[in-house]
């Protein structure tokens, strides 16, 4: 960390409530490790934006209050409810919070996840297409304290909206991630598993070391530009609770190809 912010590294490193940590509780966090990654489904042309106009939809009342993943690989689980909190919101309803224990015990073998030990934010969706999302305060969330799951316990009666669709963003495109994050947020993949994204506590990550190899799913709720450093990013909402990062937060550099930390690699929006 002390090598980090006396370098050239356009964010600063710090410690945080996992400093402390083994690797296996790290590991834990990561539930896209061992799912197999499959091309590009339904990529979709979108309305052109202006990269030079922000775009942050927590400020716009489309994203919920940042969540906490606990003792669960359990990410895909959030950053798919995160996407649909968000198209939800935007088709004109109230922002709503979403149960991520739903899919948890419900989205399992059958669409291709395995609980807290990982899946996809899409194959949460299919799940979606079929049964409606319950809410957080109907179905709360409690894998991340146990680190276990029950069997399904879905309610149709308490179901509030299915998904309609889904569709990819043009992977390794900085412009597709660009126009789609300025239609809704994006539900995105990253590597999580280093001590540069582990360990950040403010301004843009930009260091190659972040790494490519996909293991974390998160949710991109907008880009800007740095005012200090003037580094163009991706606001990214993160599921370890509000005490990591700025207030839950990370900006990861907004940059052509792969992108820093492989952020432009395998992003989806979903339909309501």
């Amino acid at each position: 960390m002390q090598a980090n912010n006396a370098g050239n590294e356009t964010h600063v490193a710090g410690h945080n409530y996992m400093s402390d940590w083994t690797v296996a509780e790290r590991q834990a966090l990561l539930g896209l490790k061992n799912m197999p990654r499959v091309e590009a489904m339904n990529i979709v042309e979108r309305p052109q934006a202006d990269p030079t106009s922000p775009v942050n939809w927590v400020d716009n009342g489309a994203v919920t209050p940042v969540k906490d993943q606990g003792g669960c690989g359990s990410c895909w689980s959030f950053s798919a409810t995160g996407g649909l909190e968000g198209a939800y919101q935007l088709a004109g309803n109230t922002l709503t919070s979403f149960s991520e224990q739903q899919l948890v015990e419900c989205a399992g073998y059958a669409y291709g996840n395995m609980a807290c030990y990982g899946g996809w934010y899409y194959q949460a969706w299919d799940y979606l297409m079929n049964h409606m999302a319950e809410t957080e305060s109907d179905y709360p969330y409690t894998s991340g304290t146990t680190g276990t799951w029950s069997s399904c316990n879905y309610q149709e009666s308490k179901g509030v909206v299915n998904v309609s669709s889904y569709a990819a963003v043009t992977p390794n495109s900085l412009s597709a991630m660009y126009d789609a994050i300025a239609q809704q947020p994006v539900s995105v993949a990253i590597e999580a598993d280093t001590a540069v994204f582990q360990s950040y506590t403010s301004g843009v990550i930009t260091s190659s070391a972040c790494g490519t190899n996909l293991d974390h799913a998160v949710l991109a709720v907008g880009y800007g530009t740095d005012e200090t450093t003037g580094t163009d990013y991706f606001l990214v909402k993160n599921s370890w609770a509000a005490t990591w990062g700025e207030a839950g937060y990370v900006k990861i550099g907004a940059t052509e190809g792969e992108g820093v930390c492989g952020i432009n690699m395998n992003s989806y929006t979903v339909s309501v």
